[in-house]
């Protein structure tokens, strides 16, 4: 079953966002039990709902072992000291991700 670790952030007033992304991206490409990488920006800018929050990252893993592997990574490790120190806010989640709706095929579209 594949495991997803989802991290919903609120960067600190000045940090260049980019290169924090930049070093992400990096350390997903490094490490082969992440099996995808991918982050968005909130555009609707509703407050009441974000709560300040700005940012997503989402990266999948093959089973819980891998995440795990990833999480004690010492890469992992050095990366999140840099990114909690340019955090505000951050909430994570770490879950079994269950599809309730399908791709659909390309035959069918």
């Amino acid at each position: 079953m594949e495991f997803k670790h989802l991290c919903l952030v609120r960067f600190k007033e000045g940090v260049v966002v980019e290169d924090i992304i930049e070093e992400l991206t990096k350390l997903a490409a490094e490490l082969d039990t992440v099996k995808f990488f991918g982050w968005g920006k909130d555009v609707l800018n509703q407050e009441a709902l974000t709560q300040g929050f700005t940012h997503v990252f989402s990266m999948s893993f093959a089973s819980a072992e891998d995440l795990a592997a990833y999480m004690g990574h010492e890469k992992h490790s050095a990366f999140a000291a840099t990114f909690m120190a340019v955090l505000d806010k951050v909430v994570v989640l770490d879950f079994p991700f269950v599809v309730a709706k399908p791709v659909p095929s390309p035959e069918a579209a």
